[in-house]
């Protein structure tokens, strides 16, 4: 059984032998006690002591508490992702409830604790709030508006969470509001006009959500240091905002237009991603010498132009990545690999410097001229798919709203997806260390250390021979945990504590390292939030000819088991509930989504099997098996896809419909999340398919009847409706007839709105009449 963590566990070793320094009002002592009983082991309960003094306990980074006077003013509790989890009668009310009693609190962070369910609106009563962090939990539902009552919140941490709904324009009501982080959630909708009110705003972050539209004119927020929108849907403009801008991130949206030549002033900019997007238009080569940059990425655009050899960059310039678009002429020598602290990537451009594989000039020329009509050819395409979606999937005023919308977004991207070689290398980032909470949401240099916690995976970077050996106690047979055709896969531990899965492929052929970079390159591009990614290579040289002899691949490694294993072989009661399971169909939709799109070619054909998704400490599915090119019987790259803790060396072939047949794998996979129970063969994916099609036919009853019992209560009629249907397209029998990745991950995303949003609960009631309040 894994240590307890929780830290008001550690109430047991950290209160002891104290005099009394303060004197805490009774109601403050009492709810410190009740919250540990809330969150600790009963075990341990009999073991406390009226007479320890909360205020003299020594901060840990695990625990602290700041007084003043007879009142607790700060309570930092940081878990380990909700590892051991809180007890089954564990109430977030009842818990909020004891915090409320806490009425002086100003800073307030409970992050990685496994809080679940829905914020309690009973945390507006913690009106002397300054700093409200509950990141990395498992909090559902909508962001309540009883934080509106928290004039004093100067930042607001909801990160990592299942929040859902839409951003509240009444944010705008917290004046003193300097930090407001919503990423990593399933927010959706536009993005509220009123946010540009919030004048004190210093970093917005919202990336990795569902959001789309244009973005606000953000122009009157002069302290804004840090833009932050990767993985939405926003566009097509790009967004108006003031010069100061420090760091700004549209990674992975719906930009198209050209880029403003205002950016060219933004002189205190230090990182600007724009990357996989649809950007046109010229690229600016002043962006090059801005007096700040020092990371620029705009890889996977359609951006034209010619560089010339004579133009200068900034100094500090460590990052750039032009891959993927349309420039010509030649690589300025300012970014020339001779300068190495600096790393370039420009491949897929028409640039006479051909170290990095270019297109043929004509191919930029006639690209650019193609993409002079793209604006209206969306726009015509966009009106088509909304009207035919919106009339054929739902009825009801409110379903077509939300099916319009959203189907905007689906064929926007679907035809904004640029094809190129698009997801950065992050050579230059720094190691992210153990940041004590109070500090860092104190100290005025916090911006950039907030970002830098936002990564989920370290940069990828070349491993030496050494720390491998290390790490695997010297390739010791023990710490085996796989075997491929081509080598072992070994279980190891870095320096820092990392576990990972190190996979050896022995090389038949000896070539040199520069054979085997542009694969190399390719491995350090599939990097997703739901793909067990590559961290790093190391290459391991012939004592006699310095050829490669191995390659060594390093993968993050993923501890918690496999989808089926919570779906259909754990225990009942243990099992993933029905939100937990759309919410892992959506994660394999995106990481096929991202494979098949991310990188030029894309990865297809990648034989998908339930088995294959691991789900990390969150709940979070990463797929462990994809095609990747790796080795071939001559020595030189074949087909051998990623699996941990194996590589399967099993390639598909690659027909006109490649990327569908991996549409009909995540139709099984949603067979068995829909009945509970292991699919092992093609004809019990028949059998079930029969089942599905007579019942999904019928009415809700007969639905309910083939879902697994354990959820069959969970669901919501439109939502188990909605997933049968989107599971039978996918298992059609004709590849041509089975839906695109981008359609099931919509349809996916839909069917989670539709299971708890949309809802006219008391919650859902308020919420109506304060955003009406807010229109009038």
């Amino acid at each position: 059984m894994a240590k307890p963590v929780y830290t008001l566990l550690f109430l047991l070793t950290l209160f002891h032998s104290v005099h009394l320094s303060h004197q805490l009002q009774p109601s403050q002592s009492n709810a410190l006690r009740e919250i540990q009983q809330l969150l600790n082991h009963p075990s341990v309960l009999s073991s406390f002591d009226n007479t320890w003094d909360f205020c003299n306990i020594e901060p840990t980074p695990s625990l602290t508490v700041v007084c003043y006077e007879d009142n607790v003013t700060q309570l930092h509790v940081i878990g380990n992702n909700g590892v051991p989890p809180l007890p089954q009668n564990f109430s977030i009310d009842a818990f909020f409830a004891s915090l409320v009693s806490l009425s002086n609190l100003k800073v307030l962070s409970l992050v990685s604790l496994g809080l679940w369910g829905p914020l309690p609106g009973s945390i507006g009563k913690l009106s002397s709030l300054e700093i409200l962090n509950v990141s990395s939990n498992y909090i559902t539902g909508f962001i309540p508006v009883e934080l509106s009552y928290l004039r004093n919140l100067q930042t607001l941490f909801l990160d990592h969470n299942k929040f859902t709904g839409q951003v509240p324009g009444w944010l705008s009501s917290l004046h003193a509001l300097t930090v407001l982080s919503l990423k990593d959630n399933s927010l959706f909708g536009t993005l509220p006009i009123a946010i540009a009110r919030l004048e004190n705003l210093r970093i917005l972050s919202i990336a990795n959500n569902h959001l789309f539209g244009e973005v606000p004119d953000l122009q009157k927020l002069t302290n804004l240091q840090v833009l932050d929108l990767e993985n939405n849907y926003f566009g097509p403009h790009f967004p108006a905002l003031h010069n100061k801008v420090v760091t700004l991130v549209l990674r992975n949206n719906s930009f198209m237009f050209g880029i403003p030549a205002e950016l060219g002033s933004y002189y205190e900019l230090r990182k600007l991603d724009i990357s996989l997007n649809g950007f046109v238009g010229p690229f600016l080569p002043s962006l090059f010498a801005l007096p700040s940059i020092n990371y620029m990425d705009v890889s996977a655009n359609k951006l034209t132009g010619r560089l010339f050899q004579n133009m200068s960059c900034n100094d500090e310039l460590a990052f750039v990545n032009l891959s993927s678009n349309l420039l010509t002429g030649d690589l300025p020598a300012c970014l020339q690999p001779t300068i190495k602290s600096r790393a370039v990537m420009y491949a897929s451009n028409c640039l006479s410097d051909e170290e990095q594989e270019q297109h043929p000039s004509n191919f930029c020329h006639n690209e650019a001229l193609a993409v002079k009509v793209l604006p209206r050819k969306l726009k015509y395409k966009r009106h088509d798919a909304k009207a035919v979606l919106a009339s054929s999937i739902v009825g009801g005023i409110a379903g077509i709203a939300v099916i319009g919308s959203l189907s905007f977004l689906v064929i926007q991207r679907r035809n904004n997806r640029v094809a190129g070689k698009t997801l950065s290398t992050r050579l230059i980032m720094e190691k992210v260390s153990t940041i004590n909470t109070v500090k860092l949401l104190s100290d005025a240099r916090y911006i950039s250390e907030t970002m830098k916690l936002g990564a989920n995976l370290p940069a990828y970077r070349v491993f030496t021979l050494e720390e491998l050996k290390e790490a695997t106690n010297n390739f010791t047979s023990s710490s085996i945990i796989g075997e491929g055709s081509h080598g072992q896969v070994y279980k190891g531990k870095l320096a820092d504590g990392t576990l990972v899965a190190i996979r050896s492929l022995k090389m038949r052929k000896k070539h040199s390292s520069q054979t085997y970079t542009h694969h190399i390159e390719m491995v350090s591009k599939l990097r997703h939030s739901h793909l067990v990614s590559a961290l790093g290579h190391c290459f391991e040289y012939c004592t006699v000819d310095s050829s490669v002899s191995i390659i060594y691949l390093v993968f993050e490694f993923v501890p918690n088991g496999t989808l089926r294993g919570c779906i259909s072989e754990g225990l009942p009661g243990q099992r993933l509930k029905w939100t937990q399971r759309i919410a892992a169909a959506i994660g394999v939709a995106k990481g096929i989504q991202f494979l098949h799109a991310g990188i030029l070619p894309g990865v297809f054909s990648n034989n998908l099997k339930i088995t294959d998704v691991l789900l990390d400490l969150n709940l979070l599915v990463k797929i462990s098996s994809y095609n990747l090119p790796l080795l071939a019987e001559n020595g030189g790259m074949g087909g051998a896809g990623v699996s941990l803790p194996g590589l399967k060396a099993n390639v598909r072939g690659r027909e006109n419909h490649k990327d569908k047949d991996d549409v009909y794998d995540i139709g099984v996979i949603l067979v068995e999340i829909l009945v509970g129970r292991p699919i092992m063969s093609q004809n019990d994916v028949m059998v079930v398919k029969d089942i599905l099609q007579v019942s999904n036919k019928m009415d809700d009853t007969a639905r309910r009847s083939i879902v697994d019992p354990t959820i069959v209560k969970q669901c919501s009629a439109e939502s188990l409706k909605t997933v049968m249907e989107i599971c039978l397209r996918c298992l059609s029998d004709e590849a041509g007839d089975r839906p695109s990745v981008e359609d099931v991950l919509w349809t996916l995303q839909f069917a989670a709105q539709l299971q708890d949003p949309w809802r006219l609960d008391s919650n859902h009631i308020h919420h109506l009449n304060v955003s009406s309040l807010e229109k009038m």
